[in-house]
């Protein structure tokens, strides 16, 4: 519980955590309210009644502080200004809708901040709706729920509003300044259905990006429509280059074309590496399915080598025993055998960590929930606002955070070494 108190300096109203919860009188509320067939929750429950006393309570200090004296308080000569009766309001609030009595003051200077004017729902309110559309409920869904389960009639356009408030902390999110330098960034991306004109798929592609530090950083979402080339990731890159990351010592993706080039340009030192599991998986759509247990146990040898010229001579093998019956799959990976191999020149440390963008398959899982829940978006706008609200739903505990850090401890050493200090130096 929280007691509600007034600033008397600044008219607002404060809330203080309470050191001690009073058990008794919790206890004889409860009682109170069940022997007068009293519920605690729904229309006229008890978590209602108390919701509109304890508002009521502190719009009338805030008032007070406004005003500077008590209701009631004579003073010689007169005031300017005094209390001028209540007006009727109802406020959305996370127990229900609650009608309360807003006091006023004559001159009509009085602004309350707890419940402002013209406001109609509280903080809790938003936040609820926030986290729902982040698991991907619709503005439809939204509104049933909280009919359903609150009692609240909260309208379609008015959750489109409470979602559309994000947007400018979404715009400070994709411009904020980033670290100096990243031992590793992973680009992959998601697909989701867009209607302009006719409902079509659209890739947004996302940049996850491990720090120095062993976190994980989430540099920025970006929404192609499918025939991106060099120019499209110049421009990318360029701009996460211009928010500060002048050194990026790896980027691991899985084959977008035009991609190496312009981490070439922008980043001249940095070694671009092909996500081996998306290498593999496109290999099994060139293959019947009775073959891809053999595929696999046959590939393996390659991405397991020791050294590039061990990996180049089992792919020599493989080609011999699968080439005829599947060239596809021995063209598809002597295209990509450039960004194939640079991870099998590390150590164990290194390789097992920038071998996949599995590091980010987490964040897509989620992603993907929430995009598959709300089906197609009208706009590319409400599409990367629902994918921004799952982002920032992520790791509501910080659990996941610590298993990161864990994760990449040692292979962080190793970069510094392998890397001959960049990144101690781009820290410095």
């Amino acid at each position: 519980m929280t007691d509600v108190t007034s600033d008397t300096e600044t008219g607002k109203a404060t809330t203080e955590p309470s050191e001690a919860v009073d058990e008794a009188l919790l206890t004889e509320l409860m009682e109170r309210a069940r022997a007068g067939g009293v519920s605690l929750t729904g229309e006229g429950g008890l978590l209602q009644q108390l919701t509109k006393r304890v508002l009521e309570s502190a719009l009338e200090g805030e008032l007070t502080a406004h005003l500077g004296h008590e209701p009631g308080e004579r003073m010689e000569g007169g005031r300017e200004n005094y209390r001028n009766g209540r007006r009727a309001k109802t406020v959305t609030t996370e127990v229900g809708p609650v009608d309360i009595e807003v006091p006023r003051d004559r001159a009509g200077s009085f602004e309350p901040q707890l419940v402002k004017k013209r406001q109609k729902r509280l903080g809790g309110v938003d936040e609820m709706v926030l986290s729902l559309s982040a698991k991907g409920l619709t503005h439809g869904e939204i509104s049933a729920h909280l009919a359903e389960v609150y009692g609240t009639e909260v309208s379609k356009s008015t959750i489109s509003t409470i979602t559309d408030s994000v947007l400018a902390g979404m715009s400070e999110w994709q411009n904020r300044p980033l670290d100096a330098v990243y031992p590793v960034v992973f680009v992959d991306c998601v697909n989701v259905k867009v209607r302009d004109g006719q409902v079509a798929n659209r890739p947004v592609y996302m940049a996850v990006a491990v720090t120095a530090d062993g976190h994980r950083d989430i540099l920025g979402l970006w929404v192609g429509d499918g025939g991106e080339g060099a120019k499209y990731w110049l421009q990318v890159l360029t701009e996460i280059k211009n928010r500060g990351a002048s050194d990026v010592l790896m980027l691991v993706c899985d084959g977008l074309s035009g991609l190496p080039d312009a981490v070439n340009t922008v980043w001249p030192q940095a070694i671009v590496q092909t996500c081996v599991v998306h290498l593999l998986r496109p290999s099994f759509r060139y293959a019947g399915r009775q073959d891809w247990e053999k595929i696999a146990k046959a590939l393996r040898p390659v991405y397991t080598a020791p050294t590039e010229d061990a990996a180049l001579e089992r792919f020599l093998e493989f080609t011999e025993a699968w080439g005829q019956k599947y060239p596809a799959i021995v063209r598809l990976w002597e295209s990509s055998w450039a960004e194939f191999v640079p991870f099998l020149q590390f150590d164990v440390e290194i390789r097992k960590i920038v071998c996949t963008t599995n590091a980010i398959e987490s964040i897509n899982a989620r992603i993907r929930k929430a995009v598959r829940a709300r089906g197609h978006f009208p706009t590319e706008q409400a599409a990367l606002k629902c994918i921004y609200l799952a982002v920032m739903s992520l790791d509501p505990t910080g659990t996941g955070r610590k298993r990161w850090t864990m994760r990449w401890k040692a292979a962080l050493q190793a970069f510094d070494i392998t890397f001959d200090g960049r990144l101690t130096a781009g820290r410095s």
